[in-house]
């Protein structure tokens, strides 16, 4: 027996009309807030405009092609790379480490959660001030560690080999209360009846049951601190700007702090706008990656 599928009745001109009029107002606001930026960023980045210039000259891609023969740009991109590879994993895993051992407490969890917090509601800029004081190789009690350990007075924010990974755990300092936030989130949802079961399974250890249970509930809400902590550590310029400025020797200079460099320092508008659209592109790429890849494995 086949079933016939019902014709959609025919809209009225009058309904559509008042549908269209519904809906332009988000549609408006949708292209003012997105596309008309981004458009004009992309005609930007085809020209060789400097701020406050009354001449625009159209460059076509030269733009780009400049961006790739520049070492500093170079620098930039592998800086950045080597940046977010060490607070992503840092970031998601403590945040994970934290979650869980917050989430058995019961008198304590409160003051837990707002210690872990507080680095997340501080201002990140006031709060490098302190930090290159801590850090200070003469100054700062992070010294008295170091000198007790027998390692002397260590540079951190001016030993080229150090001063990313400073940065790095200064960056992992302050996700680890949002990501412990969104970890207890997802660890409250898990039904008490899946423990239960998997205790009549042989599941009695809190490893068998992380591996079993808690884990492959968290995929959802891992994949979300996974894409959130990768945008966030991409973006990185702060901690860089107020206690580095790049250096030493272009070690710290990533890439967010290029463009701002190239944008308002030496106000070559169109050459920022260029490095904006690959700075935007490879966040696209990352993140379509990461969905991509982890999406597979968070359907159970």
């Amino acid at each position: 027996m086949s079933l016939a599928l019902a014709a959609p009745a025919p809209v009225e001109p009058f309904a559509l009309r008042i549908g269209h009029a519904f809906a332009a107002p988000a549609a408006l606001l949708l292209a003012l807030i997105y596309i008309v930026p981004v458009s004009v960023l992309i005609w930007l980045s085809l020209t060789d405009y400097i701020l406050g210039a009354v001449d625009i000259r159209f460059l076509g891609l030269d733009n780009f092609s400049r961006a790739l023969a520049d070492p500093v740009f170079r620098r930039s991109i592998t800086n950045t790379f080597a940046y977010v590879a060490i607070v992503l994993p840092g970031g998601v895993l403590l945040g994970l480490g934290a979650a869980l051992l917050v989430h058995r407490r019961i008198r304590s969890r409160s003051l837990w959660e707002v210690i872990y917090f507080l680095p997340v509601t501080s201002t990140l800029i006031a709060m490098a001030t302190v930090w290159q004081f801590l850090l200070h190789p003469r100054l700062g009690p992070v010294r008295e560690i170091t000198l007790a350990l027998g390692l002397g007075e260590v540079a951190f924010l001016s030993d080229p080999a150090l001063v990313l990974p400073t940065l790095a755990a200064i960056g992992i300092w302050q996700l680890v209360g949002f990501n412990m936030i969104l970890f207890l989130a997802g660890l409250s949802a898990i039904p008490r009846d899946l423990y239960e079961a998997a205790a009549l399974d042989g599941a009695s250890g809190g490893i068998d049951r992380f591996f079993r249970v808690t884990w492959p509930q968290l995929g959802p809400t891992t994949m979300f601190v996974t894409v959130t902590t990768s945008i966030t550590a991409f973006k990185v310029f702060d901690t860089v700007r107020v206690l580095t400025e790049g250096g030493p020797a272009g070690a710290s200079e990533v890439l967010l702090y290029v463009i701002y460099l190239e944008g308002f320092q030496y106000f070559r508008i169109g050459y920022a706008a260029a490095l904006t659209l690959i700075f935007l592109a490879f966040i696209l790429a990352f993140s379509i990656l990461q969905a991509a890849a982890l999406d597979r494995r968070i359907h159970y």
